[in-house]
């Protein structure tokens, strides 16, 4: 006999999403005594009651929407049906007002990564070559390929040799106040402590940003460390440009860029993995291509590992303020002061003015394809996607392109388009991040390992070499939400150490980085 299998969250919520893989029919009856009236695709909502037109639509305990016509018992529900509430205000939010929960911490839990001379530590050995303006991709990418064949074999230790390419550089409002996100963005990347503090940059050289900027801070000066510590980062920075006039050819331009590649091969080939305490982690949690399963599955058991991680002493960032700002009511009291907790409504209220002088608003968001997966609109997704937070005190609020600076959990402000955000996640110091998907997507970055993880078993059984841990088992009860949490931060650990590949890295499935510029383009 089949078992009709839906998902209430809260006791307050009027809907239930439809668990079963290939949906449920109409006529057929839930537990509660609900009849379906109509067909209802897995991860869609249905009406647990009668909702006459104008009440609220209520899932996870919070109002996702009013009803625009009267809704039956057993109705499923469709975005049409559904008007936008207004999103919270910033004025009056409460600040710092939850007290932080009482944890024991964990400790004895380390893995295997590269020390680096800034104090930071990498999960992976790459050798990053920046460019400071679009123009250089070309030649840096056959650079990269001929360094790859050439030049790597000699270098066993090091995994890998990436070209930081980008849209950036020239034709661009230099100047303008809103240029420091591509231009700190760019700055930071290059310290990602998976390239070992061996910085490249090629550009061409009558580019607007040049590639002096690129090795020094926002200040114009060389960085120092972002942990705490008074000692002075160590930068091996070495720059070229295409257009010297001492390069009379472009086989003089390759082996130029090649003869460097292998000064920082050589040094980078030079590290050893040893034994990290946890808390040198940086994990970057995000989401894409999400549905309704993302809130009630992956996400849940990210937010345990998230919460996992901080106990250890370990950082972790979650992102994509158009995806948190629906939800910013939730985690304004978890801001660990009142500083933190105007930096969150800080970072809201200037994506709101980002969005306004565009002429978009929030129903931009979700995608087509979330909303096959069930999701409504985008205050049912903030609250599925807020989760990955997990239940910590927020420390610290970084704008788009700054780095890491304390400790336990961070919000990173990033818009939520997944190549976007993770470009600013690597800028922000990740050298881990886990991705959990509901519809599915090859994402993976060259730089830092991507741990994929599925909301359903549907994607993860079809989607079986691309997924490394499938959350959907939560849905039909074969595990808990801290069974896969603590999966999820064992794998984090051994991905980290090197001991386990993500499916990403083995089959050299890799995103480009996209930059946020929200400065002009002359």
């Amino acid at each position: 006999m089949k078992t009709n299998l839906v998902i209430k969250v809260h006791d307050k919520d009027n809907v239930a999403i439809v668990v079963n893989p290939g949906g449920l029919h109409e006529g057929d009856s839930l537990d509660d005594g609900t009849v379906l009236t109509m067909s209802a695709p897995a991860g869609h909502k249905v009406a647990l009651m009668d909702i006459p037109c104008g009440e609220s639509i209520i899932r996870y305990g919070e109002v996702i929407g009013t009803a625009l016509e009267p809704i039956e018992r057993g109705d499923c529900i469709k975005e049409a049906q559904l008007q936008l509430p207004q999103a919270p205000g910033l004025d009056e939010l409460p600040l710092a007002t939850r007290p932080s929960p009482s944890v024991e911490p964990l400790t004895g839990y380390t893995f295997e990564g590269f020390r680096n001379p800034d104090g930071t530590v990498g999960t992976k050995n790459v050798l990053g070559i920046t460019t400071s303006v679009q123009c250089v991709a070309g030649v840096t990418d056959h650079v990269v390929a001929r360094i790859k064949q050439e030049l790597l074999p000699r270098y066993p230790n090091v995994d890998d040799v990436v070209a930081l390419n980008h849209s950036y550089g020239c034709g661009v409002a230099i100047n303008a106040p809103a240029a420091i996100v591509p231009i700190r963005t760019l700055q930071n990347i290059a310290r990602n402590p998976n390239f070992g503090g061996e910085v490249m940059v090629i550009g061409l050289g009558c580019e607007k940003l040049q590639p002096s900027r690129l090795v020094a801070d926002e200040q114009g000066e060389q960085p120092v460390r972002i942990h705490d510590t008074t000692e002075d980062a160590e930068l091996s920075a070495d720059t070229l440009q295409l257009q010297d006039e001492s390069l009379t050819s472009f086989s003089e331009m390759v082996d130029s860029i090649m003869d460097m590649a292998e000064r920082h091969l050589q040094k980078l080939d030079r590290r050893r993995r040893e034994t990290c305490s946890l808390s040198e982690l940086v994990v970057g949690m995000q989401c894409g291509g999400s549905d309704a399963f993302s809130g009630v599955t992956a996400n849940p058991a990210v937010g345990y590992a998230t919460d996992l991680i901080v106990r250890a002493g370990g950082s972790v960032m979650f992102s994509e303020v158009t995806e948190v700002r629906d939800a910013i009511h939730l985690l304004t009291p978890r801001a660990v002061d009142e500083g933190v907790g105007r930096a969150l409504l800080r970072e809201m209220a200037w994506y709101d003015a980002y969005l306004e002088g565009g002429k978009a608003d929030r129903s931009a968001n979700p995608s087509p394809g979330n909303k096959r997966g069930g999701l409504s609109n985008v205050v049912e997704k903030a609250l599925g996607s807020i989760i990955k937070s997990g239940n910590s005190p927020i420390v610290d609020v970084l704008g788009p392109g700054e780095r890491i600076r304390r400790k336990g959990l961070t919000f990173a402000a990033t818009p939520a388009s997944d190549f976007v955000c993770g470009t600013l996640q690597l800028a922000a110091g990740m050298n881990l991040q886990v991705f959990t998907t509901g519809r599915g997507t090859p994402y993976g970055l060259p730089m830092a390992p991507v741990i994929k993880m599925s909301t359903n078993s549907t994607l993860g059984r079809r989607w079986h070499d691309l997924i490394d841990i499938d959350a959907g088992r939560i849905a039909t009860g074969e595990a808990s939400i801290e069974d896969i949490g603590w999966e999820l931060f064992h794998l984090i650990l051994d991905v980290a150490s090197g001991r386990k590949q993500v499916a990403a890295d083995r089959l050299g499935l890799h995103n480009d980085l996209v930059l946020f510029n929200p400065a002009p383009v002359t």
